[in-house]
């Protein structure tokens, strides 16, 4: 009964929009570009590519599967295929949780700068100490903190996913993932239009192999891993909504096409125009929030026509981050109404008022509660910390396990083979038996050093 009662995409290419719009989020924009001018430019865009159409692939493939072929969200769908794996379900089902307010606390920040880019105020925003002063509660009126904002942002995402998989989430893709690509390639001419930009253009795209090091796989998988909504359940949710008769292999390609190529266009749009305003040093862009909330509206400022770009800049992270939101949402209310069996309605209500009262931390961390600090970490970045640098390559590593060596590799390449063949089977197997295991490991003791400061990334 139950899958014959579960939501589902009504088409390919509403699933792969949905699917993409999930890996396409602001990682893809503000940690992309900075780790792409860390490690040497064109060297990392090469060895992210070659991690994407391989590792990526085989992990983003078998979660899928996993997905369509159980009918089930990640706690039911790893106990369906071994009860001993019952834990890892559970396991996995808390990377969104804990993701999904933090996120929403980033989205309401977005949507504050793209209201003040609408409203005329763009040249506040490149004041140095304006983002500061906005997290940390220092702005004059409710308005100018991040709570309404947040609140906002927050309600945006519920409602969507109140709507449902198909004249909700797929609706809501099939017309945020095109304008997304379309803000995307105006933002990027634009930038490459700065005086000094072709430098940047070059340094970002041809490929030197004298800065190429072990740092760079490792930054390079690491961002992979995190980009392409892995080891969150995101994608075994929206696997299970993917209609039986659709070319599962096909798929996964496209999804993987749609967020390198966002993740490449973001460095376009980024590490020409920042390489620019730095007088040709790549060492001077730096990541996430800093980034996108302190050097872009500077260098919006100093760009013909930069108010009008920083708009159209805002507004496609705003796509970016709430096709991502979304994605979490639903995975959190999937996990609700599979498990206590309620309706989409009570279900989503009761993630929402979860979502606002779980944020409050990470919403006043930087402000009213930045005294309070968990390893050393505010709110927001011990959330992150938890849910990016530990639960997910955790989570990934025992998948790899469970596929490649208890249920066996066949789970997963019936499902794919059930109406076409599966082209790319044996570099599945390779990769999800011996090759990903490893990978998600050194990942693992990657992000731990980087944390820790023993090895800085």
């Amino acid at each position: 009964m139950e899958k014959k009662k579960r939501s589902s995409f009504s088409s390919r290419i509403g699933f792969v929009l949905a699917a993409a719009g999930s890996a396409v989020g602001l990682g893809n924009i503000w940690r992309f570009p900075y780790l792409a001018a860390k490690y040497g430019g064109g060297i990392f865009l090469l060895v992210y590519l070659i991690l994407a159409v391989t590792f990526g692939f085989a992990l983003m493939i078998t979660e899928i599967a996993i997905g369509r072929r159980t009918g089930l969200s990640c706690i039911g769908a790893y106990k369906a295929l071994d009860k001993r794996f019952s834990g890892l379900g559970w396991l996995a089902s808390l990377v969104p949780v804990i993701i999904t307010p933090y996120y929403c606390v980033i989205g309401g920040w977005v949507i504050k700068y793209f209201a003040d880019y609408l409203s005329g105020s763009g040249s506040l925003l490149a004041e140095s100490a304006y983002f500061d002063r906005f997290i940390g509660f220092a702005g004059e009126g409710l308005f100018a903190t991040p709570l309404p904002w947040f609140l906002l942002y927050v309600l945006l995402t519920a409602v969507v996913v109140l709507l449902g998989v198909e004249k909700g989430i797929e609706k809501v893709s099939k017309f945020m993932m095109p304008v997304l690509v379309i803000l995307s390639i105006i933002v990027a001419v634009f930038s490459l239009t700065m005086e000094g930009a072709l430098e940047g253009l070059k340094f970002y795209i041809v490929p030197d192999f004298s800065n190429f090091s072990g740092k760079t796989v490792l930054a390079a998988m690491g961002q992979m891993f995190y980009s392409m909504s892995l080891a969150m359940g995101i994608m075994i949710t929206y696997g299970s909504y993917m209609p039986k008769e659709s070319n599962l292999e096909r798929s996964v390609g496209q999804i993987e096409i749609f967020d390198t190529a966002i993740a490449f266009i973001a460095g376009l749009m980024i590490v020409p125009a920042v390489v620019a305003f730095n007088g040709g040093d790549p060492s001077g862009i730096n990541a996430g929030p800093g980034l996108m909330f302190g050097t872009l509206p500077q260098v919006f400022e100093r760009m013909w026509m930069g108010h009008l770009i920083g708009g159209v800049f805002f507004l496609l992270v705003l796509f970016a981050a709430l096709t991502s939101s979304i994605s979490l949402m639903e995975t959190v209310v999937s996990i609700v109404c599979d498990k206590l069996h309620w309706k989409r309605r009570p279900a989503t209500v009761a993630v929402t008022l979860f979502v606002l009262l779980l944020g409050l931390p990470s919403c006043l961390g930087y402000g009213p509660l930045a005294s309070v600090q968990i390893l050393g970490m505010a709110f927001l970045d011990f959330f992150d910390f938890i849910s990016n640098s530990v639960l997910m390559p955790i989570v990934a590593f025992f998948t790899c396990l469970l596929v490649g060596w208890v249920v066996g590799t066949k789970t997963v390449s019936d499902e794919v083979e059930k109406n076409f063949p599966f082209h790319r089977k044996r570099l599945f197997e390779i990769m999800v038996r011996w090759v990903a295991p490893i990978l998600v490991v050194c990942i693992l003791v990657g992000q731990l050093l980087d944390v820790t400061g023993i090895m800085k990334l």
